[in-house]
């Protein structure tokens, strides 16, 4: 069985966040926990569900819970049926690994080999519902964990948010909802969770960037997992100029791993970091994931001026997550690596259509199979090989794309990208 190194951290990691999630499972209250892109709210997850102190240390109600995982990056079309076909496969797979009744366990798989053959959405919920039973009638309280929600966002409709709910209250209330995105349900789809609903059906856990203890843990893992030693001095550093968020320490170290002089010192740090393409990628989708109001708040935060009230209000998220904090009576930028960022948004940059090595590896990929569909998962491994495990968002792809889209129209190139909706790209010839 795959290592979780999560599950080795101490139990008092992110205690405070584990804390309000675990009050609120022992209630059976629905949760949507929020952060910032890439911020480390799966990192936490790990830890939450695999660590063999939680339900004592932060559940505590005397009952025994199960945890189903359910990623939506697992998910080849961002749809509502293949999202049934995933919650079902994920609840079998879990009722395989308790000690129900092996007349259970094969009474599952049955209902999942004829959803599979039925092909059926309304068999695939019934059978899901049906699952969700067994655990209750074996005394075990359910949460489902739909990690990366915020994909679904375009596809959910008010009958899917109806039959969220139908499951919650077949099992008598006794099921829990975990939902991850980067914005609250009611910003992504205001059309299907409505704010007031939201507020009797589940409740908000902003999740800011990890505090410099905590990062210190992830640090040390991290090392570990790369094979790889810094001075105190360049740890220190990381974990200052990552702010606590968790891609930016995970990218910062992929990139020291390849050098063959490291940084002296912070300043040196922030200059190599900040030179990288795969960081400015990672900065450029925190950026393109706020509001407009969002934005000019930041912009004005970093160029030291104040923030009126009006607009402070209007762009709350910003402290909700963490990516502002109040220091010393003023305004600060969680990490020097986004103000960076920041501070180079309004600078125009001419272009000439030479390809970076991430868009230089793209194209390649794309024409060795020129008019085939090359699929997400495919394009990752050949351009983020590095970044398999940790994972590359379906942003940081359709970015790459259009760079790359840009560049060949700036060179007058015979080749086009087409988009296969939901699956991926295809290169052709015009």
């Amino acid at each position: 069985m795959k290592r979780i190194i999560e599950a080795t951290y101490p139990i008092d990691f992110r205690a405070e966040d584990a804390r309000r999630l675990g009050e609120a499972l022992a209630h059976h209250d629905s949760v949507v926990a929020i952060g910032m892109k890439r911020v480390g709210i799966s990192n936490f997850l790990r830890f939450f569900l695999n660590h063999d102190a939680i339900e004592k240390t932060y559940i505590k109600n005397g009952v025994p819970h199960v945890f189903v995982l359910v990623d939506l990056n697992d998910l080849v079309e961002r749809d509502i049926p293949p999202f049934w076909t995933l919650l079902l496969t994920r609840l079998v797979d879990t009722v395989q690994r308790t000690d129900l009744a092996e007349t259970v366990k094969r009474e599952c798989r049955r209902l999942f080999v004829q959803s599979i053959q039925l092909k059926d959405q309304f068999f695939t919920l019934d059978s899901v519902q049906k699952v969700l039973a067994h655990f209750l009638s074996s005394g075990l309280y359910p949460t489902i964990f739909l990690v990366r929600f915020d994909r679904l966002a375009d596809a959910a409709t008010a009958e899917f948010f109806n039959n969220l709910q139908g499951l919650k209250e077949a099992a008598h209330q006794k099921l829990s909802y975990v939902f991850t995105s980067y914005r609250p349900l009611y910003d992504l789809a205001p059309q299907v969770f409505s704010k007031s609903f939201l507020s009797v059906f589940s409740r908000d856990l902003y999740l800011a960037p990890a505090i410099p203890r905590d990062m210190k843990v992830i640090l040390e893992t991290l090392k570990e997992r790369y094979h790889t030693t810094f001075k105190e001095s360049l740890s220190d550093a990381l974990i200052d100029v990552s702010g606590g968020h968790v891609q930016y320490l995970h990218l910062a170290i992929l990139r020291l791993t390849h050098e063959t002089s490291l940084p002296k010192d912070q300043k040196e740090l922030v200059a190599l970091l900040s030179s990288d393409e795969q960081m400015q990628l990672s900065s450029e989708e925190l950026f393109e994931s706020l509001t407009k109001a969002e934005k000019e708040a930041l912009l004005t935060i970093n160029r030291g001026e104040m923030v009126d009230e009006n607009l402070r209000q209007t762009a709350a998220y910003l402290w909700n997550t963490g990516m502002v904090t109040n220091m010393g009576g003023r305004s600060v930028i969680f990490s020097p690596l986004f103000a960076g960022y920041l501070g180079k948004v309004t600078t125009a940059v001419a272009g000439n259509g030479e390809f970076t090595k991430k868009e230089h590896l793209l194209f390649t990929f794309l024409k060795a199979h020129e008019g085939q569909l090359c699929e997400r998962e495919a394009i990752i491994e050949a351009v983020w090989p590095e970044n398999k495990e940790f994972g590359v968002s379906d942003w940081a792809i359709d970015r790459l794309v259009a760079r790359v889209r840009g560049k060949l129209k700036h060179q007058g190139n015979t080749y086009e990208i087409i988009t296969v909706k939901t699956r991926g790209y295809k290169l052709i010839s015009k």
